[in-house]
């Protein structure tokens, strides 16, 4: 009951008034809501003897642009139109897969809500965003009961509960550079760690021309580049580079989802980039590199499948797998290199698109929001929620996302996006 009434309850219930009506709740009906479903069927049972969804006339005015937001609303029945700043409107139709998210969330509302038939709405606590995997422990698998009898996801589990998986490590470079810079170092010194490895050397003044940075006159030294980069910069993209190692597999079913995996972390990276650049809110290196280890937690349990006799598994068993065991797994290898504590989370939380945590942008909200577009135009579009509804999208300062601003942001960034692709591909 504790929990139920820190979740659930608004700070103040709203009341029905002459031309407000409200309608019985089911438990079955809350159970379709995202995140309200994680909560026990005690909890649910009682919320809905307690309280009654709220039926409005069409036209009525639910949320306005900029206010803060107080409830978190799900629309039950009916069609909202949400609108930005621009005029832009977007319909969210009950019964459909985008009305299992709440119509917003975080900290400000970003489009104006009005619904556009009758409809039938619930609002909840803000607080209900922050449910869920908050009180999880961080590195615990959690296998879904369809997936139970796998052989394949038995003995990976088995494997790493007793801490006997294999974690990839990074090339010595990187390592040093990560530890030198603890202590007060230059350029020159950064540069003598960088030139142990010729070929992170040349990747960098590679990347110090490439259209991310802004500059007339190219750099032909790993001086210059660490000059024109910056130290800090510099480790963050040196580790990027770095990476690029643990994804290699002579197994050719392997190798293939390993490519596969890669090149979708470029481009949630390059992505994560440009939306740090736009905001300014974020540092756009530690943006790059946190879309570069949001699904790292796939190299060891690919690699340890690998090593598995062929009948253990099929290419559709891992496919199923891979989204149980990347984000905790991910955790285990940030942990295992020394990741500082906002990167760690990312590959647990990066997908979670209902996640939210404090009134600030983080790296995490970056990512998530990347990984949303990097999702723009593909068939996975459909199982999104609306962009504006995610609590990631209301931290924004500098920009405000809408499906039409979104591909402008695309659009604009494909030129850098695609010379990263190639820079990090090679």
């Amino acid at each position: 009951m504790a929990l139920m009434n820190r979740f659930l309850k608004t700070k103040k219930q709203p009341s029905a008034t002459p031309s407000q009506t409200t309608e019985d709740l089911s438990v079955e009906l809350l159970k379709q809501l995202i995140p309200i479903r994680n909560l026990s069927d005690e909890e649910l049972e009682s919320f809905a003897l307690e309280n009654k969804a709220e039926v409005l006339p069409a036209k009525s005015l639910l949320f306005t642009a900029g206010d803060p937001i107080d409830a978190v609303v799900f629309l039950l029945r009916g069609t909202v139109s949400l609108i930005d700043s621009q005029g832009n409107c977007r319909d969210i139709e009950a019964e459909t897969l985008k009305a299992k998210f709440p119509l917003a969330s975080g900290i400000k509302h970003i489009t104006t809500g009005k619904a556009k038939t009758p409809i039938s709405m619930l609002r909840v606590s803000p607080k209900i965003m922050t449910l869920d995997k908050a009180k999880t422990e961080h590195a615990r698998l959690d296998i879904p009961k369809q997936l139970a009898n796998s052989r394949l996801l038995q003995v990976f589990s088995e494997s790493y509960m007793d801490d006997e998986l294999e974690i990839p490590t990074l090339p010595r470079v990187a390592i040093q550079l990560r530890k030198a810079m603890q202590k007060d170092i230059g350029i020159a010194e950064a540069v003598e760690i960088i030139q142990l490895d010729p070929v992170i050397s040349a990747k960098l003044i590679q990347v110090a021309n490439c259209p991310l940075y802004l500059t007339v006159t190219p750099v032909k030294t790993c001086f210059d580049a660490v000059s024109r980069i910056g130290l800090h910069a510099t480790r963050n993209l040196v580790t990027s580079l770095s990476i690029k190692h643990t994804f290699t597999q002579k197994s050719p079913l392997i190798a293939k989802f390993l490519d596969r995996v890669w090149k979708r972390s470029i481009y949630i990276s390059c992505i994560s980039y440009v939306l740090a650049s736009i905001t300014r809110q974020i540092n756009p290196e530690e943006a790059l590199l946190a879309g570069l280890i949001c699904d790292i937690g796939a190299v060891p349990f690919l690699n340890f499948a690998a090593n598995l006799p062929g009948s253990y598994y099929t290419e559709q068993d891992l496919t199923q797998a891979l989204p149980h065991v990347s984000g905790p797994v991910g955790y285990t290898i940030l942990r295992n290199w020394d990741f500082p504590e906002e990167f760690l989370e990312i590959p647990r939380n990066s997908t979670d698109w209902m996640h939210s945590e404090g009134e600030q942008l983080t790296l995490n909200d970056i990512v998530l929001l990347s990984r949303m577009h990097s999702k723009i135009g593909t068939p996975a579009m459909a199982d999104l929620p609306a962009i504006t509804s995610v609590p990631a999208a209301s931290k924004l300062e500098k920009v405000s996302l809408s499906p039409e601003n979104s591909l402008h942001i695309l659009y604009e960034a494909k030129s850098k996006i695609n010379e990263a692709l190639q820079v990090f591909s090679i």
